[in-house]
This record gives C-alpha cells, sequence and structure tokens, in this order.
C-alpha cells in the first residue's frame, strides 16, 4: 500500500488546525512533520510543542522528521509529544544503531535519512533494523524544491538492496513530489511520498491527494 504524507511545512500556520483537518479529510495517510535546527540545515522550524498540537488535531500518523544535530536529545521529547514515526540523518548520527533502538525503545518507528549525495551504502548494515528509509531529493531546510532526478536510480538500489534481504522495509521519498513527478518515483519502488507545496498550494486538497493516488 502506498501512502501520501503531506507536510504542514508548507502549510498555512495562520490556521493550522483547519489545514490539517483538510487534508486528513482528502485522503492524507500521515502527517509530516520537518524539525529544523538551524545547524544542520539553514533554516529553523518546529519542536515538540508543535507535534502535541497536531497529535490533538488528527488520529493519522505523525511522521517527525529530524534534521537536527543531536538529535539523540530530543527523540524521547518528541516521542512523548506524540510522534509515531521519527527519522534521523544517518548524517547527524556517528552511532545510528544507539540512535534507531532509543526511538524504538520510545515505542515510535524509527527511520534514517539520507540527503541526496549520501550513499545508500551508508545504512547496509541497519537496514534490517528500521522501519524505514527517507530518501531526501532536495537538499534539505526549504520547501518547494524542484526533484532531484538521479533519486530515482537511488531508489531503485535501494529497493533491490531491501529486496534482496528479504525486508519489508519502508521506502519514503521528500522534495519534489507533485502531480508530474509522482508516477515515475512511485515506479522506482517508493512506497511513501511527502508532498507539501503540491498539496497545501493547491486550491483543492481533496482532488490533488486524489490526482497524486491516481498517480502513484
Amino acid at each position: 500500500m502506498k501512502l501520501i504524507a503531506p507536510s504542514i511545512l508548507s502549510a498555512d500556520f495562520t490556521k493550522l488546525e483547519d489545514e490539517i483537518r483538510a487534508v486528513e479529510s482528502a485522503g492524507a495517510d500521515w502527517i509530516h512533520i520537518d524539525v529544523m535546527d538551524g545547524h544542520f540545515v539553514p533554516n529553523i522550524t518546529m519542536g515538540p510543542f508543535i507535534v502535541e498540537a497536531v497529535n490533538r488535531i488528527t488520529d493519522l500518523p505523525l511522521d517527525v522528521h529530524l534534521m537536527i544535530e543531536h538529535p539523540e536529545r530530543y527523540i524521547p521529547e518528541f516521542a512523548d509529544a506524540g510522534a509515531d514515526l521519527i527519522s534521523v540523518h544517518v548524517e547527524t548520527c556517528p552511532h545510528l544503531n544507539r540512535v534507531i533502538d532509543l526511538i524504538q525503545c520510545s515505542e515510535c518507528r524509527a527511520g534514517a535519512v539520507l540527503n541526496p549525495a549520501t550513499s545508500i551504502d551508508t545504512i547496509e548494515w541497519i537496514l534490517e533494523y528500521i522501519d524505514f528509509v527517507l530518501l531526501m531529493s532536495v537538499n534539505p531546510g526549504f520547501g518547494g524544491q524542484s526533484f532531484i532526478d538521479n533519486t530515482l536510480e537511488k531508489a531503485r538500489q535501494l529497493k533491490q538492496m531491501i529486496q534482496t534481504k528479504g525486508l519489508s522495509t519502508l521506502i519514503q521519498i521528500d522534495g519534489g513530489v507533485n502531480e508530474t513527478t509522482i508516477r515515475e518515483i512511485s515506479a522506482a519502488g517508493v512506497d511513501v511520498f511527502v508532498a507539501g507545496s503540491a498539496i497545501f498550494g493547491s486550491k483543492d486538497y481533496h482532488q490533488t491527494i486524489k490526482n497524486l493516488k491516481e498517480k502513484m
């Protein structure tokens, strides 16, 4: 089953509750929450208090993407705030097994994130321990960027690695997902599609999510 995870980074925060309820009723499967610290990426966004607020609004799984240095310091806070899935960048985790174990001990599903230029070889020996891999198809930090084309080959190779190991690990993709790109991305083996401006920048969330699901 393939899933759509609208990223609230592109939502109108003056009416965040309405935005979340709108995408939920429009057929969203997860809510994606981008957390940025202004150090690992050149932007500052949400913290645990936003996750807690969103958790009060929706029953959809909350997919928290930590684009931060030293994520292990904050994982318990995000789990307590209501995160269902937490993903961390391999580039920030020299002891990735330990961080993944911390996420799972916090009763969340655990994901490893790869920046566009980071090889899938970096997760080969942890793949069996994680629930999903998030492939960044733009350089993280800002919404509305264009899809980096060679991410398709990266997704295909990752899918082959997962199948060879006999695993059920999900592949998620974030960046440049829209009605033009989603069909080819899906064909490359991706399971979960993070879409921000493609959804929240559209006039009809229901029709946009319907179109995305039909094309994937």
